[in-house]
């Protein structure tokens, strides 16, 4: 299983997505979960939860479609941690 794989399926969504929007823009999130986690895609909690991390200001926008971390952006556990080092 990749280091990826691993992530997506143990992580919750808004974690996954407050690190990996930082480097991959929605296009590429989608696939990674259509991939992994189709059922995320299915009952739209992808969409739901990356328009949620903008609002709260996790999430904030940068040039181009990659994401930048907006004021209220904080490293999830699993970064912390380093579980997957």
């Amino acid at each position: 299983m990749s280091l990826v794989e691993q992530i997506v399926k143990n992580e919750t969504v808004e974690d996954v997505l407050s690190v990996f929007a930082l480097s991959s823009g929605i296009p590429s999130l989608d696939r990674m979960f259509g991939r992994y986690r189709y059922e995320v895609i299915a009952s739209g909690e992808l969409l739901r939860t990356y328009a949620r991390l903008f609002e709260e200001g996790v999430l904030a926008n940068g040039e181009g479609p990659i994401a930048v971390k907006g004021p209220n952006w904080k490293a999830p556990p699993f970064v912390t941690e380093q579980r997957y080092v």
